[in-house]
Parts: structure tokens; sequence; C-alpha cells
């Protein structure tokens, strides 16, 4: 995972965002009939106890020297930014909530800056800004935004997952990417695990299948696989660089939604996705270089 290799980078973050496509609409049926911290304790619980089947399968050994590291990702992408992401979507409608979302790549890319060491040009930031511009401008597309609470506590999961994307792409330069989320999610167990029975529904007939479905799929799929291969994207395409991959996500949401639901998609959807698939494009070209090595960065090897 120390090489970089742009364009295995390239696919396995586009297989990643077209996974997590699908987390706000899993999330928002989840939470629409479950308790959000319910949604968010079983989600890393059973996430947590898949991981820890297949280390066992492995016979991994525990990573000792990067506990602190692991136990930073367990706190900033299997609590914080789930649970603040569930509080949120209680509220506020996915147009509204994929305004501040869209700016996900934009604090990946700050967080690479400080975390993994990388230093992305003027050019490159000049494409983040277009590309979150029009984003943002497609989800207002129906109307403006009125400021609430959620929206910033929707702002505060954004830089919390940005900054958890940053160091687990760092780690996974040394450590496969699907080790770096096993072992986060078997960290959060201890504390995850009891709270799933604390808060478990007193009338589990009263949530609808659509609700379990939801939280299947959050818990499988967006907790684990995607972050499994999301990881594994960071580490050998750039933090920063991949990051930008990001962007599709609400288009990505769509084309599920049409697929799945049958729900028409406008010309109007075509040239905004055109147009952020063409920024991306090129921003994936812009130069990024590296200063002094990050604290996670892999250590030089001996002659």
């Amino acid at each position: 995972m120390r090489e970089k290799h742009p364009l295995l980078g390239l696919l396995l973050g586009l297989l990643a965002v077209v996974l997590f496509g699908a987390s706000p609409p899993a999330t928002r049926a989840a939470v629409v009939a479950l308790d959000p911290f319910f949604v968010t304790a079983a989600r890393g619980a059973a996430a947590g106890l898949l991981a820890l089947c297949l280390l066992a399968a492995m016979q991994r050994r525990i990573p000792w020297r990067d506990l602190p590291t692991l136990a930073v990702i367990a706190l900033l992408l299997v609590v914080a930014f789930p649970v603040m992401m569930a509080i949120a979507l209680t509220v506020l409608p996915s147009a509204h909530g994929g305004v501040i979302l869209g700016l996900l790549p934009i604090a990946t890319a700050v967080a690479a800056v400080f975390v993994a060491g990388e230093r992305p040009s003027l050019f490159f930031w000049a494409m983040s800004l277009l590309g979150a511009a029009l984003v943002v401008a497609f989800s207002l597309r129906g109307g403006g935004i009125v400021p609430s609470p959620a929206d910033l506590l929707l702002m505060v999961a954004v830089g919390v997952c940005g900054t958890g994307y940053a160091v687990a792409g760092t780690l996974s330069r040394r450590m496969p990417g699907w080790e770096v989320i096993s072992w986060a999610t078997v960290l959060s167990l201890p504390v995850l695990l009891p709270l799933t029975f604390v808060l478990w529904p007193e009338n589990i007939a009263a949530a609808p299948w659509s609700a379990w479905a939801g939280l299947a799929y959050v818990a499988f799929v967006s907790q684990y696989i995607g972050y499994w291969l999301w990881n594994s994207a960071l580490a050998v395409g750039g933090v920063a660089r991949i990051s930008q991959i990001q962007l599709l996500m609400p288009f990505a949401t769509l084309a599920i939604a049409a697929g799945v639901l049958g729900e028409a998609i406008d010309l109007r959807t075509i040239l905004f996705a055109t147009a952020v698939v063409v920024v991306v494009a090129i921003g994936l070209r812009a130069r990024i270089g590296a200063r002094a090595a990050s604290p996670l960065a892999p250590a030089a090897e001996g002659g």
C-alpha cells in the first residue's frame, strides 16, 4: 500500500462512492422508525462483530502500536460521524443535507494537509472549490435553505468525517484498508454492543422492514465494506486526490434511487452530473506534492 497506484485508487474510490451513495436514504429509512442513537450503536456493533469474525478467521495479530490511532478512527468514523448524521437526518430533507455533505471532499483535502502530509497545488484547490460549488448549486436547485441547529451539526459531522478519512487513509498505507476499519469497529464493541441492547426498541414489530433494511445496509455496507474500499483507495491514490471523487456521491444516490425506486432523472441532473464529472477528472490530474512525513506515514525501511 505504500506505492501510489492512481488508477486502482480511482476504481476503488468510485466503487466506494457508489456504496456510500445509498447511505443517506438508508440512514433516513432507519431513523424514521428507530432511535438515531440505537441506529448508531447497532450499526457499529454489527460491523464490529463481522470484523471480529473476519480478523479471527484470518488470524490477524492485534496491532498494538497502532491502537491509539485506531481508537481515534473508531471515535470519528464509527461513533461521532454516524450519530451526528443520524440525528441531523431526522429533521433535514435529503437535498438540504446534501448541501452540507457536498463539502466533505474539501474537509478531507484540508485534513490531508495536516494528517497525511500532502500539499495540493492551487489548481487542485480551485477545482475542489468549483466541484463543491456545483454540488451545492445542484442541492439548492429546489429552493433556498434556512440555517438551523441541524445544519451546524452536519457541518461539524463533515469536519469529523473528513478528519477520520485522512487518518484512516494514511494508516492504510502500511495496514490493509480492511484491517483498519476492522480493528476500528472491534475497538468500539465494548461501548456500542452494550448500548445496542440498552437502546433496543421495546416494540420491534412497530418498526417497518424498511427501517431494519436501512440499518442492515449502513451496518454492513456503509460502515464496513464501503470503508474497506475507501481506505484502500485513499492509501493507493492519495487522500486529497481521491477525496474529490466524493463530489459524485449525490449523483450516485440519485442513480440508485432511479434504478431501485424508478424515480426519473431530469435533464438538469444529467447536466450537473456531467459538469461535476469533468471538474473531478480535471482535478484528479492536478499536482499534489508531499511535505514532511506525517506521524502516521510509513517509516522508512532500513537498508
